[in-house]
């Protein structure tokens, strides 16, 4: 997925609340009708470097299915700090779009809400089967023991982007495969009056992402294996340590970063001041804020030792965008039409290309466009190194508490405070505690 900057715990649980009682998501009868078979509405995510930029892409091909379908889609491409608090609050209300963007990492939890449209096997036949998918897409759909809460549409892993003028002027020959040469460049690189690495500090999906990769490194989860919260054990405390003292004390990160979380470091890196970024499909953002593709390079984001493969050599989550249906839609033969539309290979590879990102249908996941210096290593990553995060009910409000941890003790380390164990443990039992009861 990409980022959410903020979210509402206690909106999750009234969403989840809802399920419970049927409150939420479908019509009195508890599926969706065809009413009204000449529109749909859309909820597109901000997936550019900007609303007009999604706008730009998207409107044609809308324009596209309008012609050879007569449906005219309505389209709203919702910026990514409102969008889960607008899903959980349609959710409720039951005024939502037909068709709609979700962060996949937010399948479990909507699921949970019985809001969205289940693909059972009828459903994925609608749209041209199930094994169309590849299985790293499909493993953040909801919960494995359930029909799917959505559709994979964008696949995302995480890379290390680095400015290759920056790294020859530091005198650095390669990009750094592991966290200790990471950190041993960034005084190279400070020496010679650059900033080091950039990230999004108070961007609490960021640091989920980044903190949910270190804990698997350090053989850990945030969840136990029956999907309990467990953020106080060794291995998940060392993983945010990790990551808070690339900048309370290695400096790699700068302080200002604490405060980021608009894509900030990325400007940051298009311009010239950040050497490196660990970001997901960033090549398309990087060419319309002015960067050359030929100033910047990418390669695999870095391990504790050795190389990206499995278990403690997980280098990313999987990352991506799936696309949900509510069940109350007025349009159920228009969604599905629309969902075939946007998942086939012609859409997959415009939309992908134009992304930056990974088609997860696998047919057009071949096209050679998808080999290109910006998707190579993205795609290698999910097929060998990248791991889904939990498909658990509670994965939302594990995003708004940890990662509303980890923007603490940035801000703590851009203060010049000391982050100690302690005071790490502390803040994940804090956060632990603002989890549903079970």
């Amino acid at each position: 997925m990409r980022y959410i900057r903020a979210a509402a715990v206690g909106a999750v649980s009234l969403s989840l609340a809802c399920a419970a009682t049927a409150c939420g998501g479908g019509s009195s009868s508890g599926g969706g009708t065809n009413d009204s078979p000449k529109t749909l509405t859309y909820w597109a995510s901000n997936q550019g470097a900007s609303i007009a930029v999604d706008k730009k892409v998207l409107q044609p091909e809308l324009d596209k299915f309008e012609k050879r379908t007569g449906i005219k889609v309505k389209l709203e491409v919702v910026p990514w700090a409102d969008l889960l608090n607008r899903i959980l609050t349609a959710t409720t209300s039951g005024q939502g779009p037909d068709v709609l963007n979700i962060g996949n990492t937010w399948s479990a939890s909507l699921q949970a809400t019985g809001a969205l449209l289940p693909w059972d096997a009828e459903n994925f036949a609608k749209i041209g089967g199930k094994d169309r998918f590849v299985d790293s897409a499909l493993g953040s759909t909801g919960v494995r023991s359930e029909d799917p809460a959505a559709v994979p549409l964008y696949s995302m892993s995480y890379a290390l982007y680095y400015n290759k003028k920056i790294f020859a002027d530091a005198g650095i020959a390669k990009p750094p495969a592991t966290w200790a040469e990471l950190t041993a460049d960034a005084k190279k690189i400070q020496a010679k009056g650059k900033q080091a690495l950039g990230t999004e500090g108070s961007n609490l999906s960021e640091n989920i992402h980044q903190v949910f990769v270190l804990a698997k490194q350090h053989h850990a989860d945030f969840f136990t294996a029956d999907g309990k919260p467990d953020f106080t054990n060794d291995g998940a405390v060392a993983a945010v340590k990790q990551y808070v003292d690339l900048m309370a004390k290695d400096k790699a990160i700068p302080q200002s970063n604490a405060e980021y979380a608009q894509n900030q470091s990325l400007s940051d890196f298009a311009k010239g001041k950040t050497a490196m970024v660990l970001w997901q499909t960033a090549s398309a953002t990087f060419k319309s804020l002015g960067m050359k593709d030929a100033d910047w390079a990418v390669a695999p984001a870095p391990v504790q030792a050795g190389t990206p493969g499995t278990g403690a050599q997980v280098n990313s989550m999987v990352a991506g965008i799936n696309m949900a249906v509510f069940k109350n839609t007025h349009n159920l033969d228009g969604a599905a039409k629309f969902v075939k539309f946007m998942t086939s290979d012609e859409e997959q590879k415009i939309l992908n290309t134009a992304y930056g990102s990974i088609p997860p249908v696998k047919s057009a996941q071949s096209d050679p466009a998808f080999n290109a210096q910006g998707t190579a290593v993205l795609r290698q990553t999910l097929a060998t190194s990248a791991q889904a995060l939990p498909q658990v009910a509670d994965e939302s409000q594990f995003e708004t508490a940890v990662g509303t941890a980890v923007k603490e003790l940035f801000a703590e380390a851009a203060a010049g405070h000391a982050v100690t164990t302690e005071s790490v443990k502390a803040r994940l039992r804090k956060a632990q505690q603002q989890m549903p009861a079970k």
